[in-house]
């Protein structure tokens, strides 16, 4: 039974800033522009994130410091992405090429930045993690469930969930989600009724900017205790989360969830007593999530149901 809670926390840490990040891009790619930089804008929002919890942490600790260093990586993400809104949108660039500059960008930045802030030279940044929650008052007393779910928990498991569901409501029951995505499938249908195409595109791209950045936070603070100028992978992994779950809210959750478990698996397989007695060398363990990566992507994609604008410039002149 150990070994199953254990599990079931492990996954949500990785779980959880898959989601957050694979939200982001439905965002973008929902109003038409096609995001890729979702691994850069997760480096720089961890970046200035942990560079400002290492700074602070001698005058503040737990929760109080998570909350604003969760607003400086939403912010910084959102500011970063403005970078491939500008290219996409106003210059008409292959939203690739421009995703791919950022995520050349973004480790560059942070370890330039890192050796030129931190007094002792280094690219790497230090921090304290005092964000673990023990036990959550009340809920954590819950049988099974309270072990499962509310002990030895990040605040932030429970801010994914809140986005989650803020994201399907804000998709599928507003008037910003319908216009959103009307620019994502026929811009030009949007237009001719008075949607600002534009306007809806950087507003697509700062939102994936902005969870793009919590996603980095989050996946440092749940996973390390210093900050290398990487992410290993995981905005690419959840352009595959992305994929898998269709461009839907709910089907990237179930995809995160799967993703988030073989991780688990990758990362922790030495502490599961079972599959250390199957004698299997690491490297396979390490490999599973890339591996269930590529298969899942070629069974996926021949259904894919992208929004059928994406990665297309709009331009308002032309009908």
């Amino acid at each position: 039974m150990n070994t199953l809670f254990f599990l079931i926390q492990q996954t949500m840490f990785f779980t959880i800033p898959l989601l957050v990040v694979a939200l982001g891009g439905m965002f973008s790619e929902r109003s038409g522009v096609i995001n890729i930089a979702l691994e850069g804008i997760m480096i720089m929002g961890g970046f200035c994130s942990i560079l400002f919890i290492s700074f602070m942490q001698d005058t503040m600790a737990g929760q109080p410091l998570l909350l604003l260093a969760i607003l400086i990586a939403m912010i910084s993400g959102a500011v970063f992405s403005l970078l491939h809104a500008y290219a996409s949108i106003n210059m008409k660039a292959d939203q690739t090429i421009s995703g791919t500059a950022l995520n050349l960008m973004a480790p560059a930045v942070s370890i330039f930045a890192a050796r030129m802030i931190q007094p002792s030279g280094v690219q790497q940044i230090q921090f304290t993690n005092t964000f673990r929650i023990a036990k959550v008052p009340v809920l954590g007393d819950i049988p099974i469930l309270g072990d499962m779910f509310f002990q030895n928990v990040y605040l932030t498991t429970y801010i994914g969930v809140a986005i989650l569901i803020i994201a399907a409501i804000l998709l599928y029951k507003t008037k910003f989600g319908l216009r959103l995505r009307a620019c994502g499938e026929h811009p030009q249908a949007a237009d001719s009724v008075g949607v600002n195409v534009y306007r809806m595109r950087y507003a697509g791209v700062m939102i994936s900017g902005a969870l793009g950045g919590l996603g980095g936070l989050i996946f440092v603070v749940t996973t390390s205790t210093n900050f290398n100028a990487t992410v290993a992978g995981y905005g690419f992994l959840a352009l595959a989360v992305l994929i898998f779950g269709q461009w839907n809210p709910w089907r990237i959750a179930l995809a995160a969830l799967f993703f988030g478990f073989m991780k688990t698996i990758s990362a922790t397989y030495s502490s599961i007593p079972w599959l250390v007695q199957l004698q299997v060398s690491g490297y396979v363990y390490k490999m599973i999530p890339y591996i269930a990566t590529l298969v899942v992507l070629v069974f996926s994609s021949r259904n894919s149901q992208a929004p059928k604008a994406a990665g297309v410039p709009y331009d308002q002149g032309a009908r």
